[in-house]
């Protein structure tokens, strides 16, 4: 039975809780006799036989600071855990402790500083005031589903005339760094792209439409951070294109039997298949209205609540960005250093500017966390197996290993966060009421 510590605590910032530890000298005492028989056991000194040493003679050769740091690395953790254990405080990360005091014949005393899990005061959920997005589905958006289906089946057909927004140009791309080098690796040749938006980048798409054959457009364009080129990635680029040729798309016209190929038979008249693409758009429209008022419940949630974040928790957070953007980079045959030397960042900078999206990700989780905990929300084996089968049924890779996948702790424990996450957010949801509907 370990010897009684005194012990007192009190709260620091950020969730650290600060512990001044007092060992009685006895502890002391036995942790020196402890280290020098193990020292002893070990000595091989001239004159004497291994482990046969006298001990005045060992600790002599030894010497007092050096005895002292092996009495520090023995007596330390074991004090430390006990302290813990008696103040029943769960750390978060290996605390900082300092040796204030330490010597044979009398207490020694330490101090030392935990991260612990911190208190969340939550926000009142049910009050939180947040507006519904108004769902509508326009005749535009429906004319631009229907187009977008018939778009295979277009007619591709030469022009002499100058581009247009939804032509199919044919350029010529080459891409300068900002210290005016080509980079043969974004270069292109008699490239199609079509002018609409998501294929071009904007930039690029602006300078074509409009232009003639034979025309040379060129724009300066900032790359983001994680673009695959390194020469480019988080710079200014100049990007010349050439325009060689452009063709129009002239979509089939929609009629009874285009809408029966469409529909793969479900539907005989342009009527009825309209009217089933305008559902659709409806459904995916109320999905989509959800989804943010979900978001903008979490985010009211949040800045309803209080939280003393620790560092240990952010730095974590930090720590698993970097592994997996490491990661990333090796897939693509990359270093880590290499690419914040393309950014023109060191690693403090990068930390730096990760920081505060890490403390948002921690601070939501840590408030998700706790709403959860006070409705007592906590899937069941059973839910749990029954979520890992829902979800994995959408994977055709993954179907054959459900069986597997079911009985493997570390994927219970994955699928049992995400349905829990769910869960939450229904909740929190259904708490929150119904919303207004947004002014238009």
């Amino acid at each position: 039975m370990p010897t009684p510590l005194s012990v007192t605590t009190e709260q620091l910032p950020k969730s650290q809780v600060g512990m001044t530890i007092e060992v009685p000298a006895e502890t002391v005492d036995a942790t020196y006799e402890r280290v020098l028989n193990r020292l002893t056991s070990r000595s091989k000194l001239e004159g004497f036989r291994p482990g046969r040493a006298p001990r005045a003679l060992v600790e002599a050769r030894i010497g007092p600071a050096a005895m002292r740091e092996e009495v520090v690395e023995t007596m330390v953790p074991e004090v430390i855990r006990q302290a813990l254990d008696e103040k029943s405080i769960n750390p978060i990360d290996s605390p900082d402790v300092e040796v204030v005091e330490l010597e044979r014949g009398r207490p020694a005393r330490l101090k030392a500083t935990v991260s612990v899990m911190p208190e969340v005061t939550l926000g009142d959920a049910a009050s939180l005031q947040v507006a519904a997005p108004s769902v509508e589905v326009t005749d535009e958006m429906l004319e631009r589903r229907l187009a977008d289906v018939r778009e295979p089946l277009a007619e591709i057909t030469p022009v002499d005339r100058e581009a247009r927004e939804g032509d199919v140009a044919v350029i010529d791309v080459e891409v300068e760094a900002d210290d005016g080098s080509v980079v043969p690796s974004e270069s292109r040749q008699a490239m199609e792209a079509e002018l609409k938006e998501g294929v071009l980048l904007p930039e690029l798409q602006s300078a074509i439409i409009g232009a003639k054959v034979g025309d040379t457009r060129s724009t300066t364009v900032k790359f983001p951070d994680d673009y695959s080129e390194p020469k480019l990635a988080g710079k200014n680029g100049t990007i010349k294109a050439t325009l060689q040729g452009v063709k129009e798309k002239v979509l089939p016209p929609l009629d009874d039997a285009l809408a029966k190929q469409l529909s793969g038979g479900k539907y005989e008249t342009v009527e009825a298949y309209r009217n089933a693409t305008r559902e659709q758009l409806d459904e995916s429209a109320k999905a989509l209205a959800q989804m943010a008022r979900e978001q903008a419940i979490v985010k009211a949630l949040v800045e309803a609540s209080a939280v003393d974040m620790p560092d240990a928790l952010v730095e974590r957070e930090i720590a698993s960005h970097l592994d997996s953007l490491e990661r990333s980079l090796q897939r693509q045959g990359l270093r880590l250093d290499r690419y914040l030397e393309y950014l023109g960042k060191t690693p403090e900078q990068w930390i730096a500017d990760e920081r505060p999206e890490a403390e948002d990700h921690v601070r939501r989780d840590l408030v998700l966390d706790e709403f959860g905990r006070r409705e007592h929300i906590e899937p069941s084996d059973d839910e749990v197996t029954a979520y890992i089968e829902q979800e994995v049924a959408k994977d055709d890779e993954l179907r054959g290993q459900v069986e597997e996948l079911k009985r493997s702790p570390n994927t219970r424990r994955y699928f049992a966060s995400r349905l829990r996450r769910v869960r939450v957010l229904e909740r929190l949801a259904e708490i929150a009421g119904a919303g207004t509907p947004a002014q238009t």
